[in-house]
């Protein structure tokens, strides 16, 4: 595993993002138990940070090929005001994922489109719950727990799934999907009800 990360640091960066298909996507990540020395851990949670900007707001090791229960998230939610309030979406500053677990603060879901690194040119409509409780260990070993709502619940959920091999598709209202250009195109709006009046979902 050491050389597999060190391998992965070496490498061209912006980094080829694993693709749905690969099998790494579909097993549930091994639990972080040490596997790494510290400093080369802390290289490769900067180097998944620093992966993020004008790509995407969270990315899992398994994305990139490392088949462990470690995420990051970053979320500077730098979008139209209007978009901001319907999906709920505040800015939710870095975090270190370390063998989360994501826990509903209550039954209530909402509905939006979403995309992921690994499925390159489409998006879909998912319910997710509003309101969870994110549990995890940071890169220095501490348990943190902290309540999150709206789009940073999410983006939690999304990655926690990930470590599980779950896609976003597996849960995804599939009449929804579309090319990310049609999307764009058509249903680009704060939220996705005129698309579902449309497409029927």
């Amino acid at each position: 595993m050491i050389s597999q990360v060190e391998a992965l640091l070496a490498a061209p960066r912006p980094w080829n993002v694993t693709q749905v298909g690969s099998s790494v996507l579909r097993q549930p990540a091994a639990r972080y138990d040490g596997q790494l020395p510290a400093d080369l851990l802390a290289a490769l949670l900067d180097a998944m940070r620093a992966h993020l900007p004008g790509v995407g707001v969270g990315l899992a090791a398994p994305q990139v090929g490392i088949p462990l229960a470690l995420a990051v998230i970053d979320d500077p939610a730098r979008i139209a005001s209007d978009i901001a309030v319907a999906r709920e979406r505040s800015p939710q500053a870095p975090l270190d994922l370390i063998n989360p677990v994501v826990t509903p603060v209550g039954s209530e879901k909402v509905a939006f489109y979403e995309g992921c690194l690994s499925v390159r040119g489409f998006t879909a409509v998912v319910a997710r719950h509003r309101r969870v409780l994110l549990s995890a260990s940071d890169r220095s070993g501490a348990d943190y727990s902290v309540e999150l709502s709206g789009w940073p619940a999410r983006i939690a959920q999304h990655e926690t799934d990930h470590l599980n091999g779950v896609l976003y598709l597996d849960r995804a209202s599939l009449r929804s999907l579309s090319t990310s250009e049609v999307y764009e195109e058509h249903w680009s709006a704060p939220t996705p009800e005129r698309a579902a009046a449309a497409l029927g979902f």
